[in-house]
């Protein structure tokens, strides 16, 4: 089962397909702010070589996300890439995932239903989190049987985050499954690609 996604060009850049120079100022941007958001909710300045650690995350991101086949799409807000960073995945619903879903501290239980291609989903926007040194967040999620599609949204600014929720939930919106079907030995088996 992979994902795909129609994120509007003019205010998105897609981190997954950027490989080489493409999208590396985006992604490094993206990564720096990840690592930035990570140290400050541990309580950790900023350590020695971490612009070097970005770097070297950004040129190796395109390929492991290449090598997820479609299960990770990450983008970036294309205006300021260290502004919002979001990661659409899908994976197995396995009795181990449920669990942790059904753990969840109770703040991600004011959910509101989110409907999209995919059905009915949930939206949890939490622009103001509990801990004051944790950034600001979206995340979407639809259980399809099977699986669990999750698309999470880090800000990194709070003043600024309910201006980019609508772009999000277009983004959210856009998010589809393309799934492999065999043909199998039928002639009269025709397959379409993805709308």
């Amino acid at each position: 089962m992979r994902l795909i996604a129609d994120a509007d060009p003019a205010l998105w850049m897609p981190v997954t397909d950027s490989l080489g120079w493409r999208g590396r100022r985006h992604r490094k941007a993206a990564i720096r702010m990840l690592l930035g958001q990570a140290n400050q909710a541990l309580g950790v300045t900023g350590r020695p070589g971490s612009k070097l650690g970005a770097w070297a995350m950004s040129q190796a991101a395109p390929m492991l996300m290449k090598r997820a086949d479609g299960r990770v799409l990450v983008y970036t807000w294309k205006a300021e890439p260290d502004l919002v960073v979001a990661m659409a995945t899908v994976q197995q619903l396995t009795p181990e995932l449920r669990i942790a879903r059904a753990s969840m501290p109770m703040e991600y239980d004011d959910t509101v239903t989110f409907r999209t291609a995919l059905g009915a989903g949930e939206k949890l926007l939490v622009p103001v989190p509990p801990s004051p040194n944790a950034p600001p967040f979206a995340t979407y999620t639809w259980d399809a049987g099977s699986h669990l599609i999750t698309l999470t949204a880090i800000c990194s600014d709070r003043e600024r985050f309910g201006t980019v929720e609508s772009a999000l939930d277009d983004l959210a919106r856009s998010i589809r499954i393309a799934d492999d079907l065999t043909g199998g030995e039928s002639p009269d088996v025709l397959r379409l690609p993805p709308a």
